[in-house]
């Protein structure tokens, strides 16, 4: 573990180990680290104390670059040898590719760490009593607000069940209900759906939504109440009723010409997937830089500023933003965004979606989290998914189904393994979004209990998709998009509702799981038991899918279990034959509090 997760360049920062004594007589214990892309060994690291069984050793790595590599050897007395490196334990050498990582771009606002995100799609989770009253476009299929959702095939965009920001103001007490501290709005932006990512304008306020009065109003209730607040942002592509597309579209003369990738004397343009309605920036245009991502007269930088003062932004398809063919603007465009909030607000934060791998992009220099779904979403659906379910259209994803915990433990370790610590501790940890079906339909019933106590306990942000509390269903990413049945409009379940509270509650409250290192103690076919540790406090995690219900772990593997105080989930910890025994029963998540062992 690292004594410093925000270092500076040059400095040199204490970095410390414990290994197991089964594992034998250890010879020597070094790091391979980085330096101007050359990889060299460190000095011997020395024995720092030994405790429960355990020899801890300390040494330095010196941050030479921005960003640093490293991984150590362990070297046995018996000649034998490991590598230790960012997703396991290894008996040959591993690519600098899995490393661990460290650099000097930790800035993360302190708010942001340790909250717990909600997601709204503005259209289905309220509506005030002015919405009725707004004319609708002429693009818009009025709903009743409890209408069946269209989930597929015409209508789905265009139908609108007219929930507005007002709306939203007025249930912000549910938030607090269910432990939230961040608010995050898919696009207030005028479009021509009802999901708004294809603006029409960046320059104001749906009307729909209530306008800007409406957001200034939103925003200034949530501070009132301690929540941040934060936007929804395409920059990979506009709508095709945009006024900068509008100016452009057949006229190669126009000032916005240079915006999009026209050709054909501006009749054909490229898209985000061929959708024509959602034409790509082109980000080779400083014009369009200037307007929209750079500066203080950008789109960026107006809705961070009073009246509005949002706290910051997701932005939308961020690894497709800048790409096509032979340019490459993606990670400019990052640094630009990043730059213009930190002269509005240094205190603001900036997640970048990425719907697969992000680790390789992201080191926190620009994105400081990612909404993704590689690192835990992916493997919480397969590992707890519906074996008597054969559909598969709200699925995260191709890829096997009914994974073991051992494989679960495998796909999480590889893909957020290997990001810098302080990007993965406030990566999203999310069951489902507006863009997939919802977990509960798809998962064993019950699962959802399970799967959000991983959210709350694993390094990350814990993300809820507004309508998993009332236990809405969902086959796809449109038909999950449900209005919130607050006065019974539709059946619903509201169980989670306590379920997320107190798992808020417990996250707040112990800061293990918040900032704390992570380390697993055990894992089978059907449950896992892993362990957040601080120099304050540790906390025992162990979840079961229901069958292989024993779960053992070496006594000597944490500390203090005499004194376990069970915090979530009611069990008992036994010490038998010197080990700690668990047995668990079906769809079982526990979490006890211990003392620290990293003191």
């Amino acid at each position: 573990m690292l004594q410093n997760q925000r270092p500076k360049l040059m400095d040199k920062v204490k970095i410390r180990i414990r290994i197991h004594e089964s594992m034998g007589k250890i010879k020597q214990v070094v790091a391979r680290q980085s330096d101007s892309g050359e990889g060299f060994l460190t000095p011997k690291f020395k024995p720092l104390m030994k405790r429960h069984g355990w020899d801890w050793y300390e040494g330095q790595i010196v941050i030479y670059n921005p960003e640093v590599h490293y991984r150590f050897f362990i070297e046995l007395k018996d000649h034998e040898s490991f590598w230790l490196n960012a997703v396991g334990l290894h008996e040959l050498d591993q690519p600098d590719r899995d490393d661990f990582k460290i650099n000097v771009y930790n800035r993360v606002p302190k708010w942001a760490t340790g909250s717990v995100l909600y997601q709204v799609f503005p259209d289905r989770f309220a509506k005030s009593d002015e919405a009725d009253k707004r004319k609708l476009p002429e693009w818009a299929i009025p709903k009743e607000w409890n209408d069946k959702v269209i989930g597929k095939g015409p209508g789905t965009a265009e139908q609108l069940f007219r929930g507005d920001l007002k709306g939203i103001e007025e249930h912000l007490d549910h938030l607090k209900k269910v432990g939230a501290t961040i608010l995050y709005l898919t696009p207030f932006f005028p479009g021509g759906s009802n999901h708004r990512y294809d603006a029409s304008s960046f320059e104001v306020v749906d009307p729909l939504l209530g306008g800007n009065k409406a957001l200034s109003s939103l925003v200034d209730r949530a501070h009132s109440m301690g929540f941040k607040v934060m936007g929804d942002l395409t920059a990979n592509h506009s709508g095709d009723k945009h006024e900068w597309f509008r100016a452009a579209y057949g006229n190669p003369r126009a000032a916005e010409s240079e915006f999009y990738y026209f050709s054909n004397g501006n009749k054909t343009y490229d898209s985000w997937w061929g959708v024509k309605s959602l034409p790509k920036f082109n980000w080779n245009s400083k014009e369009l830089r200037k307007r929209f991502i750079e500066g203080k007269t950008s789109v960026v930088a107006k809705w961070l500023k009073a009246p509005y003062g949002l706290d910051g932004w997701r932005i939308d398809v961020a690894n497709m933003t800048g790409l096509i063919r032979g340019d490459d603007f993606n990670r400019d465009v990052a640094n630009t965004i990043r730059k213009t909030m930190d002269e509005i607000n240094p205190n603001s934060f900036l997640i970048g979606e990425f719907t697969s791998d992000a680790a390789n992009h992201v080191e926190g220099d620009n994105y400081q989290s990612t909404m993704t779904y590689s690192n835990f979403t992916k493997p919480a659906w397969r590992w707890l998914w519906n074996p008597t379910d054969s559909r598969e259209e709200g699925q995260v994803g191709i890829g096997r189904k009914g994974i073991s915990a051992e494989q679960f433990v495998e796909l999480h370790n590889r893909f957020a393994g290997i990001f810098p610590w302080h990007v993965r501790l406030h990566n999203l940890n999310a069951l489902d979004t507006h863009d997939t079906g919802r977990f509960k339909t798809f998962t064993i019933p019950g699962s959802q209990r399970v799967a959000a106590g991983l959210q709350f306990t694993f390094p990350g942000i814990p993300m809820i998709f507004a309508g998993d509390e009332f236990g809405l269903d969902g086959l796809n990413g449109e038909y999950s998009r449900t209005p919130i049945p607050w006065n019974g409009e539709r059946k619903s379940d509201t169980t989670m509702i306590e379920t997320y509270s107190r798992l808020a509650q417990i996250r707040k409250k112990h800061r293990s799981l918040v900032e704390g290192s992570m380390r697993w103690l055990y894992v089978s076919k059907e449950a896992m038991a892993f362990i957040r540790e601080s120099k304050t406090e540790s906390v025992l995690v162990i979840a079961s899918r229901g069958k292989d219900r024993r779960v053992e772990i070496p006594k000597d593997a944490v500390g203090g279990i005499e004194s376990a105080e069970n915090l979530f989930g009611n069990g008992a910890l036994r010490v038998v034959g010197g080990k700690i025994r668990y047995d668990a029963v079906a769809l079982d998540l526990q979490i006890w509090r211990l003392p620290s062992a990293v003191r």
